[in-house]
């Protein structure tokens, strides 16, 4: 199911992190991999997203994958 939230947080450098999505639930975590797999331009704090998720391999809760910006 595609969610769309905003970037609460990304560092670029680490290569990390999260996303608000509109609907209210917790933030979801993104890994830079995630986003180049997605195939979008690297995201900053405030940009807008659609996403799906998928489980955090290490337990940790979801995690954002096949990112696209929202129009």
């Amino acid at each position: 199911m595609r969610q769309t939230g905003t970037v609460k947080f990304f560092n670029q450098s680490k290569g990390y992190g999260f996303i608000t999505p509109d609907d209210g639930g917790k933030d979801v975590f993104v890994h830079i991999s995630d986003v180049e797999r997605s195939g979008i331009p690297p995201i900053d704090q405030g940009s807008r997203v659609t996403f799906e998720t998928e489980p955090d391999k290490r337990g940790k809760g979801p995690k954002a994958i096949n990112l696209q910006i929202a129009s």
